[in-house]
């Protein structure tokens, strides 16, 4: 495993479901369990939901948690560096809900709200600690997996995102690699 490069486990962004940025957060939700459903019954290999411009470049992927976010925009806010710097680990969570009233009123217009709000205002882009090429080696994202807790890896070629690394595929190329270890 020391040698394998990102390439020989990734998949193609055109193996997942997408949608646009535009769509709102009642079409998210939708096509969010469409491609659950579509998992669950084996009729698609992936549930990760990818997010496109205008221009049909991959810009992100949304997952149901950040549906939440794009219920309460106060979490663009957020600035967890300054938060921990701020407040301390202790405190964070306790500290960011009082100061940005988060989750107030969590249902208030839940409808209006899931129209109003379009994916590009909650997409989760994928910033320094998500990406990696397709020559880098597999060890590389061992370190990103653990540190940043991500459970997929964007892979960027010539600046744009052509495949997803997932957590589950490099941990069953681990296991398998252990299983065949030979311990004595």
């Amino acid at each position: 495993m020391d040698k394998m490069k990102v390439r020989e486990l990734m998949v193609p962004t055109d193996r997942f479901p997408k949608i646009s940025d535009n769509a709102s957060l009642f079409d998210a939700l939708f096509a969010l369990e469409k491609a659950q459903e579509a998992f669950l019954s084996g009729k698609a290999e992936q549930r990760v939901l990818l997010v496109e411009d205008e221009q049909e470049k991959i810009i992100g992927k949304i997952s149901p948690i950040d549906l939440f976010k794009g219920l309460e925009k106060k979490y663009n806010e957020v600035n967890v560096e300054e938060t921990l710097e701020k407040f301390g680990l202790k405190y964070i969570w306790n500290n960011m809900q009082k100061d940005l009233s988060l989750w107030e009123s969590p249902f208030e217009d839940l409808c209006r709200k899931a129209a109003d709000v379009h994916v590009k205002d909650f997409v989760n882009i994928p910033g320094e600690g998500q990406t990696v090429e397709g020559d880098d080696n597999i060890s590389k994202c061992f370190h990103l997996f653990v540190v940043n807790r991500h459970d997929t890896l964007f892979v960027l070629e010539k600046n744009q995102f052509v495949a997803l690394l997932r957590f589950s595929d490099v941990y069953r190329e681990v296991s398998r690699t252990m299983r065949e270890c030979t311990v004595g």
